[in-house]
């Protein structure tokens, strides 16, 4: 298989990265760490449909078989990073999927991440009660 045969792109949200291959002469197969797509997010109905969601868009997506490596976050933040990194890939296609993916604002990379902790507090906004006396 050559380079042109399959088309690479990342993925991300929070704390969760997918990377996505795109091969082509596909039927429009997901898979995910080994599973299909219906088994990794079995009994999250709502991050299925989140993932699936760029391929309803584009009629070209059918041609491809997708096979996505994901890891690090929660359920959720790794769906969104698999749709991210779908899109991405999706975008590469043609400049009209690119266009369709940008205004259903599948190729934005939602930038909010959980703050840290700081010193001397509990949480990382939360503080000790302040007693006066």
């Amino acid at each position: 298989m050559t380079s042109t045969d399959s088309i690479l792109a990342t993925g991300r949200r929070k704390t969760s990265v997918a990377q996505v291959r795109a091969v082509r002469q596909g039927q429009g197969k997901i898979v995910v760490n080994t599973q299909s797509v219906d088994d990794y997010f079995k009994g999250h109905e709502r991050q299925k449909n989140s993932v699936v969601a760029p391929l309803k868009l584009v009629e070209e997506a059918k041609q491809f078989d997708y096979y996505v490596k994901v890891q690090g976050g929660g359920i959720t933040g790794q769906a969104e990073a698999v749709r991210h990194g779908l899109a991405r890939a999706l975008a590469q296609t043609g400049l009209k999927s690119k266009q369709l993916m940008r205004k259903e604002g599948f190729l934005t990379r939602d930038p909010r991440m959980v703050e840290r902790k700081k010193a001397g507090q509990p949480k990382a906004r939360k503080r000790f009660q302040y007693s006066k006396r």
